[in-house]
């Protein structure tokens, strides 16, 4: 540890947790956006700010700390969203746009996912928790090395 101007500091990595930080809290300003857009329903506006609300604890400790086991949950739920915008995707015809009238949820309107702008956006939310996913799981990587290697001197 070393102190700053006042304030201790770890010695380990600084810009991989706040780019991880950062790109979790857009992720959690996308959910919000995305409530209040009202395109989704009720029910899935309520879900996606529970969502955002569970991730910004864990932006802030790994901007500050870069916990473990923040990193942890974030890289589960990055991984959880692939899994379902995946699903979505590929429930709506796919890329191909043959079929698939768009994902529903729960008797709402259907979203437009079959067309062409509405696969390109589920493809950039894959990448953007694909990418969030492998920064948190490299920074978790990065901590225990270090350790390890604190622990071996």
């Amino acid at each position: 540890m070393t102190m700053t101007t006042g304030r201790v500091r770890s010695a380990g990595p600084v810009l991989h947790p706040r780019i991880c930080a950062a790109l979790t809290a857009v992720s959690c300003a996308v959910h919000l956006w995305l409530a209040a857009s009202g395109h989704h329903g009720a029910w899935l506006g309520i879900l996606m700010i529970a969502l955002a609300a569970v991730c910004v604890p864990c932006t802030v400790h790994i901007w500050r700390h870069s916990r473990v086991g923040a990193l942890h949950q974030v890289t589960v739920s990055a991984v959880a969203m692939i899994a379902l915008h995946a699903v979505l995707l590929l429930g709506a015809g796919g890329l191909s746009g043959a079929g698939g009238a768009g994902h529903s949820h729960g008797g709402g309107p259907t979203s437009n996912a079959a067309d062409p702008s509405g696969a390109a956006g589920l493809l950039l939310v894959i990448g953007l928790e694909i990418t969030t996913a492998l920064l948190a799981a490299t920074l978790v990587a990065r901590l225990r090395r270090r350790v390890q290697i604190a622990a071996a001197s």
